[in-house]
């Protein structure tokens, strides 16, 4: 996980570098009249460029927490269409399945609470 990390950190550095070397020169950052120059104007780029890649990571853990309760719906429709199919395809069985799914749930709980 420590590896990835820093694959990530060293991407986003270089990412930002790049963007700083290939900076747009039509864009021009003016404070009192006055356009900024050198090293003032690569600040003032890098400051916007964070601002921009720490957004982009917000909304990427945003998403990956949206994604997961989104797949957790998926499985429980595919989880119900299972049972409906098995139900179709195997209607004497569902007398038996039921209590066995309420059996299969209270052993779960009780292992779960005894740990």
């Amino acid at each position: 996980m420590k590896s990835i990390a820093i694959v990530l950190v060293v991407a986003v550095l270089g990412i930002l570098a790049w963007a700083l070397l290939h900076s747009s020169h039509h864009i021009a950052v003016v404070v009192n009249g006055h356009p900024l120059v050198g090293p003032a104007k690569l600040a003032a780029e890098g400051w916007g460029l964070l601002v921009g890649i720490v957004a982009l990571f917000c909304t990427a853990i945003l998403l990956v927490f949206v994604f997961a309760g989104t797949a957790l719906i998926v499985l429980a429709v595919l989880v119900f269409a299972g049972f409906v199919a098995a139900w179709f395809v195997f209607p004497f069985l569902l007398p038996l399945l039921v209590p066995l799914f309420l059996v299969w749930i209270f052993v779960a709980a009780t292992r779960r609470a005894r740990k």
